[in-house]
């Protein structure tokens, strides 16, 4: 029989199979860089786990929308749908499954334990990984229980066979007996209209033009989870392969992305590190279900993002102290520019501007800061305030041009060596994101650069001739979201607008051929490391978005 599918269909060995708001996803993709040969039930909660294993009994072929997951081979059919945040179902068709532990072992800290419930006859596994249970309910058909209250090594779950259908739940503790409310059909027509009203929401200007905007817009809507942990509020996950938290820059691109349509969802996104704001004003570095992270800092970027989202709720204050440990924590007395105390501070992990030295002065830090200081003079409470930090940060540009512009190249500067030095890495042409404030020769010096790091396929993080760049090396050559969109915004209100229409056409046809992954090889294309990331796909939406305003749709 032939299968029919609607809406994009995509890999679920690239993209994982989820819905909006769910801790959990359905993918061969276990761990970092772990794919499984099955298709497995992932959790996101306290960490990323594999729970349980679905088994075909016959060679199936995996088709995956936003809405249904598929395994057929021409007659016997199973699909599986979301139901709601917590629950899934699952039917067959004449079509044998296995429903198995991801983990045979169960000790006495780990592994699964299975059990059938004398309550309602229902079969449970309860995970000392995830801390919490996932209930399977026959709804029709037959089951037959594998190793229920079995100890240590064992295969554990449930064998399906001809026409059949249950229900998978993740909770707690105890919830009432499973009861379906809906037939099959209407639970899939349910996830399918919750889908589309996000991407009319978010991407109402897609077309034939913008190929991957329902897919990014997927990206999006399947990485989201609900408030849970340590997530205060709705969150657009990284991923949910293995990049499943969310990261203090990286929330601003996936906030800009949807707050055309969603614009609560958007502020979610943005104000969420600063519910985790210390007492220093820091962000923390990342968040997750069970943790929180403030080893590292990541770059103040949030007025910057500010420009691009709709009105502001009061996020005055919040920026005020963000910005202020910059400003107190972040420069020795004396000294006008502020500094990292590693690349990972940056968000650019291992670029080579951090090469000689990590605890340094560098050029983005201070062009972050110099659009931060000019939002909170936009929104301060009254003149004074507004003209304190407009007067910060003329002091800052100044200091910035006259200490770390060497006349053709903005050099960064160690703290504690005082010596100098360039690098080819994207990142010390990153003041570009001040447009119209920086002198006519510096912004013409930049954007020469700038386009020196354009291959066929967008902005290597490294120049290509550069003896460090590495095709696979993380901020040391490959393509990425951020700088992409940062440095594009950048050009534009620098004045050189075919160069940034180039950046973005580029990046926009790379997406096209190449998904949705954490980065991309600049030589070749090829999607690297995470293939599900949502600032590729947020970035995306977003200059796809602008360009369909620039021009017209035409």
């Amino acid at each position: 029989m032939t299968v029919a599918a609607s809406g994009p269909v995509f890999s679920l060995w690239e993209i994982p199979f989820s819905y909006h708001g769910s801790w959990f996803g359905f993918s061969p993709v276990v761990a970092e860089g772990t794919y499984a040969e099955e298709v497995h039930l992932v959790s996101h909660q306290t960490g990323m786990h594999a729970v349980m294993k679905l088994v075909p009994e016959t060679a199936a072929t995996v088709t995956a929308t936003p809405h249904r997951l598929t395994w057929h081979d021409g007659e016997r059919l199973i699909d599986l749908a979301y139901e709601s945040v917590d629950t899934v179902r699952v039917r067959g068709r004449c079509a044998g499954l296995r429903v198995l532990a991801a983990d045979p072992v169960l000790t006495p800290f780990s592994g699964p334990y299975f059990y059938q419930d004398p309550v309602d006859g229902s079969y449970v596994f309860t995970l000392y990984q995830t801390g919490r249970r996932y209930r399977i309910t026959l709804l029709r058909g037959r089951a037959e229980q594998l190793g229920a209250q079995a100890l240590g090594a064992a295969e554990r779950g449930i064998r399906l066979s001809g026409e059949w259908e249950i229900a998978i739940e993740e909770y707690e503790t105890a919830r009432a007996p499973y009861t379906a409310k809906d037939p099959f059909d209407q639970v899939v027509k349910a996830a399918r209209a919750e889908f589309d009203g996000f991407a009319q929401a978010v991407a109402p200007w897609r077309g034939d033009r913008t190929p991957a905007a329902e897919l990014a817009a997927y990206v999006l809507w399947s990485a989201t989870v609900r408030p849970a942990g340590f997530v205060t509020r709705p969150a657009v996950l990284m991923s949910k392969h293995w990049m499943d938290k969310v990261w203090s820059w990286d929330h601003c691109f996936n906030a800009i992305a949807v707050a055309g349509g969603l614009p609560a969802l958007a502020w979610d996104q943005y104000r969420l590190p600063f519910d985790h704001q210390d007492a220093s004003g820091a962000l923390p570095d990342s968040i997750t279900h069970s943790e929180i992270l403030y080893n590292f800092v990541k770059p103040p970027i949030h007025g910057w993002a500010l420009r691009h989202l709709p009105a502001a709720p009061d996020v005055y204050p919040l920026l005020e102290r963000w910005t202020a440990f910059w400003l107190t924590a972040r420069r020795v007395p004396g000294h006008e520019l502020p500094h990292y105390q590693h690349g990972n501070d940056s968000g650019w992990d291992n670029a080579t501007t951090f090469d000689p030295e990590r605890v340094v002065q560098s050029a983005d830090l201070a062009a972050f800061l110099i659009l931060q200081l000019r939002e909170l003079a936009r929104l301060a409470p009254g003149q004074d305030a507004a003209a304190r930090w407009g007067a910060q940060a003329d002091r800052m540009r100044d200091a910035l041009l006259a200490e770390l512009w060497d006349g053709e190249r903005f050099v960064a500067r160690g703290v504690l060596s005082g010596r100098t030095w360039s690098s080819s890495s994207l990142l010390d042409l990153m003041p570009i994101v001040l447009g119209e404030e920086l002198p006519r020769p510096v912004r013409a010096a930049l954007a020469a650069a700038i386009e020196r790091h354009l291959t066929a396929y967008g902005l290597a993080t490294e120049l290509p001739d550069s003896p460090h760049y590495l095709d696979d090396g993380y901020w040391r050559g490959p393509i990425w979201a951020p700088s992409t969109v940062l440095i594009e915004d950048g050009l534009r209100r620098a004045g050189y607008p075919d160069l940034a229409d180039e950046i973005s056409a580029r990046f926009r046809a790379l997406c096209e051929r190449s998904g949705f992954a954490e980065n991309f090889d600049a030589r070749t294309g090829q999607g690297l490391r995470d293939r599900a990331y949502t600032w590729t796909a947020a970035a995306y939406l977003h200059l796809a978005a602008a360009h369909e305003r620039r021009t017209g749709g035409q």
